[in-house]
């Protein structure tokens, strides 16, 4: 069985088998990792390919640097991304940098994490979480 997955860097979407995902697979264009087990930092036009694109969860923070909550989280987020490595990929969205994210995603606080997969939001929770909540959270967003 295959899996796309959106390059976080380039955009690209790379089709790869799913025993592959969590072996460090690379983008077949930029080379850039496809699924580190770190948060990735990411554009608007990226996120919105990926969304559209990846199979797998794909989960974004989004954040802003003058947000504590966002700040005391980081940390977590990344623990997560470490313990759910090839099972889903992080990416964080600065909603300073991007503040049209704000309307389409429907943000009406941060830090906010948004699930996706096959071009459908699956989960969302607003607030600061532990790494072990996030973990959870996205294991049962998934259906797992």
């Amino acid at each position: 069985m295959n899996v796309t997955i959106a390059c976080l860097k380039c955009g690209q979407g790379n089709r790869l088998p799913t025993t592959r995902v969590g072996a460090d697979p690379k983008c077949g264009t930029c080379g850039a990792p496809l699924a580190s087990g770190l948060p990735t930092d990411v554009s608007l036009d990226v996120l919105k390919k990926a969304a559209r694109l990846d199979t797998i969860p794909l989960v974004v923070d989004f954040w802003a640097g003058w947000c504590g909550p966002c700040r005391a989280m980081a940390p977590e987020f990344a623990k997560a991304a470490r313990a759910m490595k090839g099972k889903a990929r992080f990416a964080k969205l600065d909603t300073e940098a991007f503040p049209e994210a704000g309307a389409r995603y429907g943000i009406r606080g941060i830090p906010l994490l948004i699930a996706f997969r096959d071009g459908q939001e699956i989960g969302r929770q607003t607030g600061a979480r532990s790494g072990p909540d996030i973990a959870a959270w996205i294991g049962s967003a998934n259906g797992a």
